[in-house]
């Protein structure tokens, strides 16, 4: 396929979707971080995703084929090794033929699971992020090279040279530009955390893309109910996020699920928003059996057939 020119790929995404980011290989990343800053940017629609929570290869091959922009591989909670998650990756990036993108949530914010993912050939979504001291070991762990303080190893035998290390910008190194493809995104999930922000986005912000609000978590931090409310003490917290948020001109990504009227308000906002799930689509199933039960109530069949 070919790759569209750099700076020009919004220009082909209402026909090639994710496809018009993707990288020479599709075994490296998409140019996630430039996707992002183009729908954050208003050049293209906000980026739309599904939450895959089930670690179900079947279930994800399945998934790439439906034209989402993204992908979410759920390795924090979801049981699976690095061997699944990279083939879950791959499975995604390939069997979409790059119309969709991998984005691993990692189980922890070490160095190790942030290289397994980027390794993989996708971009990272790193949870419970609450101090500056944080921010930067994840951004140290993401990033090549001294430059950007990176303290991310190459992998040898990952990337083949003259087969799959073609570069996306030929003017910079291979590992420059996968610094340049892979999104990073922190996901905010406590008071703490939305305090630290402004910190966080003022000293290394320019290597995060985006900030994902951890709705749930950040409920359960504070004792509140649900996910989603109108507590006052809730509303302060969303308040000072977005006020941060625009302080920094930074992205902001999430769950946006419900119907039309709900959705517009999540999704409001947002440059790249999860509006489904497949665990959410197994569910509905539950739905489905009610209403067929209720076309076939009990009714005894072997006396109809017998003589009055």
């Amino acid at each position: 396929m070919e790759i569209p020119p750099l700076g020009q790929e919004h220009n082909e995404y209402s026909s090639k979707g994710m496809a018009a980011y993707r990288a020479p290989n599709l075994s490296q990343p998409h140019k996630a971080r430039q996707a992002i800053e183009d729908a954050y940017a208003g050049r293209i629609p906000p980026l739309i995703g599904i939450f895959c929570v089930l670690a179900s290869r079947s279930v994800t091959q399945i998934v790439a084929q439906l034209g989402f922009d993204f992908v979410w591989v759920e390795w924090e909670h979801a049981s699976m090794s690095v061997e699944t998650m990279t083939q879950i990756v791959q499975d995604i990036q390939f069997v979409s033929e790059g119309k969709s993108a991998a984005l691993v949530r990692v189980p922890e914010a070490s160095r190790a699971a942030i290289g397994y993912a980027l390794d993989a050939g996708a971009s990272v979504v790193i949870p419970q992020v609450e101090t500056l001291e944080q921010a930067r070991h994840i951004v140290s762990a993401a990033r090549f090279g001294v430059r950007n303080n990176g303290k991310r190893s190459a992998p040898p035998g990952r990337w083949i040279p003259g087969v799959s290390m073609q570069c996306c910008d030929p003017d910079l190194s291979f590992w420059e530009n996968q610094n340049k493809q892979a999104a990073v995104i922190i996901q905010i999930e406590s008071v703490e955390g939305i305090k630290n922000l402004d910190a966080i986005l003022s000293a290394v912000g320019e290597h995060i893309d985006s900030v994902w609000l951890g709705s749930l978590d950040l409920r359960v931090s504070m004792g509140l109910p649900g996910f989603w409310g109108e507590e006052p003490e809730w509303v302060e917290a969303i308040d000072m996020l977005q006020h941060t948020l625009k302080k920094h001109d930074k992205p902001y990504s999430g769950l946006a699920t419900g119907d039309d009227e709900w959705l517009k308000l999540r999704g409001e906002g947002r440059s790249l928003m999860f509006t489904s799930s497949d665990l959410e689509a197994v569910l509905r199933t539950r739905e489905e059996l009610q209403h067929v039960r209720g076309l076939f109530p009990k009714k005894n069949y072997s006396s109809l057939g017998k003589a009055t």
